[in-house]
């Protein structure tokens, strides 16, 4: 086990306006699921950002879960929690495979997403990895998210906007005669 490695981390970023964040959680191995929110929480907590935890039946969910959230909601950024621990079948490898595949993929599409699910062999790595107090791999997930949230506003539009903006017609019609919107 890699308890004695040390890991350089990434200063904590600092946010002017507020952090909205989501944590997606498949709860399969309950206690596993606890603690990886439990240290991802935290981590959110520190750099000042509100969060919400949703809970779906399996690791393949999670990013289905996050994909309607960023689509339909006002989140900056997501957490996917969850662990897999390789059992006698080919299923563990679709399972890793396809929902990091899928995350990877919602993050290159503008999610951003700090991935903590966990895929192991077994329920020790597993206990170890999502422990709070030690590898807390929930609180490293909302910290990836975290910095991926910073760099989203360091490079992105000031204002993302909803909904569209009425033709010049519109504005015509509405007695502007030159067409320009007015206040």
């Amino acid at each position: 086990m890699a308890t004695n490695e040390t890991h350089y981390t990434l200063p904590r970023p600092d946010f002017k306006k507020p952090v909205k964040v989501l944590l997606v959680v498949a709860p399969y191995y309950r206690d596993i699921a606890d603690n990886l929110v439990k240290g991802a929480a935290a981590e959110l907590d520190a750099a000042g950002a509100t969060h919400e935890v949703i809970e779906v039946p399996g690791a393949l969910e999670v990013p289905t879960a996050i994909r309607i959230a960023h689509r339909q909601s006002n989140f900056d950024g997501f957490v996917a929690l969850g662990c897999v621990i390789r059992g006698e079948t080919t299923h563990y490898e679709t399972v890793c495979n396809d929902s990091s595949r899928a995350i990877q993929l919602l993050g290159l599409d503008t999610a951003c997403i700090g991935n903590g699910i966990l895929t192991v062999e077994n329920m020790d790595q597993a206990v170890a990895r999502a422990d709070p107090d030690g590898q807390n791999k929930g609180g490293g997930a909302a910290a990836a998210a975290l910095h991926l949230i910073a760099l989203t506003r360091r490079f992105g539009k000031e204002d993302r906007g909803i909904g569209f903006l009425p033709s010049r017609d519109e504005y015509k019609l509405a007695g502007d005669p030159d067409g320009t919107p007015t206040a």
